[in-house]
């Protein structure tokens, strides 16, 4: 999925917008994050009247809280490791699962400053959206700049996918 993010993306009038098209569709939500540390979650929670269309969130930083929290196989995360477009299938696919929203967002990533490989330098992110029974959509991004902008960016990412999986039709999800 190819996302425009506004360099200047106001994170909380995204989130309105979340909420309000969340709202429209009589749909909840639910997080799984990793790298943001429940960022995202605290944009929306930032929101009066949220608790109208925000069910959860999963912080899940380790193996085994994603295992714990998210059921995510220990096989999936050896593999293929916490950031992988595997992993964060399994994290939006355990939100859903292990929540009453039926749209899901899910993050993980290498926000730095250390933490890279060549195979997966500072800055790579996955992000998964699920919505109801509908295969999970997932997009990898790589991202510069320090722990901050890759997180801010990452949320900011995140919401955007949320916005386009809302407006597009059941039937092309």
């Amino acid at each position: 999925m190819a996302l425009n993010i506004p360099a200047d993306l106001d994170l909380h009038l995204a989130g309105e917008e979340i909420g309000r098209l969340l709202l429209a569709r009589r749909m909840k939500l639910a997080a799984a994050e990793s790298c943001t540390g429940g960022w995202l979650s605290k944009v929306v929670t930032e929101i009066a009247g949220c608790s109208d269309w925000f069910d959860c969130s999963f912080v899940a930083y380790s193996y085994e809280a994603k295992e714990t929290m998210l059921g995510i196989s220990r096989v999936i995360l050896e593999q293929h490791g916490a950031v992988s477009e595997e992993t964060v299938v399994e994290m939006v696919r355990g939100a859903l699962s292990r929540s009453r929203a039926n749209v899901a967002v899910a993050i993980t990533g290498i926000a730095g400053p250390s933490g890279g490989t060549p195979g997966k330098p500072v800055g790579t992110v996955w992000l998964a959206w699920g919505r109801g029974h509908h295969p999970p959509v997932t997009q990898v991004i790589h991202l510069q700049g320090d722990r901050d902008a890759v997180r801010r960016h990452t949320v900011a990412a995140a919401l955007e996918g949320l916005k386009k999986i809302l407006i597009t039709p059941n039937e092309a999800f």
